[in-house]
């Protein structure tokens, strides 16, 4: 599938290093949203972790949810089905304005071009899919390869600012990923950059090496991206 480039949209870049519990970033995400709303805040791509936790969206059914009580279970707002947040996982927040015309899918349409440039930079060939009509959503970014899930993608948006984002596995246990049903799709195969560069017989290249190509890939940085107006 050939994809266009995805216009410049510059971002400003925020990151934690430490996982940052999912309650608490839930609460900084809103005051980033009602910044952004004000026009004290630019366009922001926000790059952390979690301690474990499954993130459950309003379609995700009950014979989808964990088989075990060890990792905590929160109700979120966004868009999407189940999913698993964990160490060794990126998670980037988008709190960005849309254009005008412009809807929440067609931004998840470009923020999946962005992760597949990404994974491409970091030597895992990657593809966005498609949703066949009536089919459960395919939203997310695939390997090339070997057919796996190795990003979640929940977002969703309000008076035309996104929040959520996207979750890249890079290493660590998938373990956890056996637990439920990720995505609402009970074939899928969830995997990470760690495993996909091994079968390659290359090195993982790391968290820190990772956040250096999200943030390239999204033109995101620490500097200013210009004076944002509020949005209405």
């Amino acid at each position: 599938m050939s994809e266009k480039k995805p216009a410049d949209r510059p971002l400003r870049l925020v990151v934690d290093e430490e996982p940052v519990d999912y309650d608490v970033a839930m609460g900084r995400m809103q005051e980033m949203y009602e910044e952004r709303r004000e026009g004290t805040r630019p366009d922001t791509l926000w790059l952390l972790s979690h301690p474990s936790v499954f993130t459950v969206g309003a379609r995700t059914k009950p014979e989808h949810l964990p088989s075990t009580d060890g990792i905590p279970v929160k109700e979120t707002r966004r868009g999407g089905q189940l999913t698993y947040h964990g160490p060794g996982q990126i998670v980037g927040y988008l709190v960005v304005a849309l254009r005008a015309g412009e809807g929440v899918v067609d931004y998840v349409r470009e923020v999946e071009q962005r992760l597949v440039d990404a994974l491409g930079a970091l030597g895992v060939p990657a593809e966005r899919r498609d949703t066949p009509k009536g089919a459960e959503l395919l939203t997310g970014v695939w390997t090339k390869q070997t057919g796996r899930k190795i990003v979640s993608i929940g977002m969703r948006s309000g008076r035309g600012i996104t929040t959520h984002g996207f979750a890249l596995n890079v290493e660590g246990d998938m373990q956890p990923w056996h637990l439920a049903v990720a995505c609402g799709l009970p074939d899928v195969q969830m995997t990470n950059v760690e495993t996909e560069l091994a079968e390659a017989g290359l090195p993982s290249p790391g968290l820190a090496r990772t956040r250096e190509v999200l943030a390239t890939a999204f033109q995101a940085s620490a500097r200013s991206t210009g004076t944002p107006r509020p949005v209405a």
